[in-house]
């Protein structure tokens, strides 16, 4: 009985902690709220901020998301690329608009936006008219035609999935773009591989994915991890890696940046 007192003390203490945490983020995110309010920014309740990044700290969304846009803008520049001359782009992954926010004042392309979260596409919707937003299942097609993208980035996104719904994703995300457009992802590379097991690590250094909690693929509880070989090998077999930017991810700290083209022939 004592310790089912205690577990129920600490979980209690724990309740109270996220909750006081939660209070002061909030109170701290009131001016910048208000600022973006004012040069018609919408900014996201707190709940749906949380709901991607386990936070509702507004100065992480905003920040973060400004320094994704950077380094989007920084790899597609090495390339020869410039994001205002594409066509039409997809946010794949959007969540409640952390990056695509960025692109508002972008003259030129067509933005899209896809989510298998409906409440955050909602919100989008309604907050974020400069782009058509999609909700899409975890684990079905796209509902958009074959070829329709000439660029698609995914932040944070394979690194929540499991082996088989990477393979699914990276087949369906080639079926989306045009011939010779570029896909960005990024994923945990070798800067996490102290972060795991022994047993991990000896599948990692073989070149195998780790991913820890695929039942809870989508979500933030489940994590996967890739070695450079396997993303170049297996992920991303189908592509030509234009550029590979160990912890390149500005945004998405200390992941790997994968800038990669699908061939004009595929």
């Amino acid at each position: 009985m004592p310790d089912q007192h205690m577990r129920l003390l600490t979980r209690a203490w724990g309740r109270l902690g996220r909750i006081s945490r939660q209070a002061r983020e909030r109170v701290r995110g009131l001016p910048l709220r208000a600022s973006e309010r004012k040069m018609g920014r919408p900014v996201p309740p707190g709940r749906l901020i949380h709901l991607v990044a386990n936070t509702e700290d507004v100065a992480w969304f905003l920040g973060t998301g400004e320094l994704a846009a950077r380094s989007i803008r920084d790899v597609l520049n090495r390339n020869g690329l410039a994001i205002e001359d594409f066509g039409a782009i997809l946010d794949f992954g959007c969540g409640v608009g952390r990056v695509i926010r960025q692109w508002a004042d972008l003259n030129g392309p067509e933005l899209h936006g896809t989510d298998y979260n409906p409440v955050l596409i909602d919100w989008c919707r309604t907050q974020l008219p400069f782009a058509r937003f999609h909700a899409n299942r975890l684990d079905r097609p796209l509902d958009l035609e074959s070829g329709r993208f000439d660029f698609i980035y995914c932040l944070s996104v394979f690194t929540h999935l499991s082996e088989h719904l990477q393979q699914f994703w990276m087949g369906e995300l080639a079926r989306v773009l045009a011939p010779g457009g570029y896909l960005l992802i990024t994923t945990h590379g070798d800067h996490y591989l102290p972060m795991l097991s022994p047993e991990e690590q000896s599948c990692y250094r073989a070149g195998e994915p780790v991913v820890r909690k695929a039942g809870r693929q989508g979500s933030n509880d489940c994590a996967a991890f890739h070695p450079e070989t396997y993303v170049r090998q297996t992920l991303a077999r189908d592509f030509e890696v234009a550029e590979m930017v160990p912890e390149g991810a500005l945004g998405n700290p200390s992941q790997d940046v994968y800038l990669l083209r699908k061939p004009l022939l595929s």
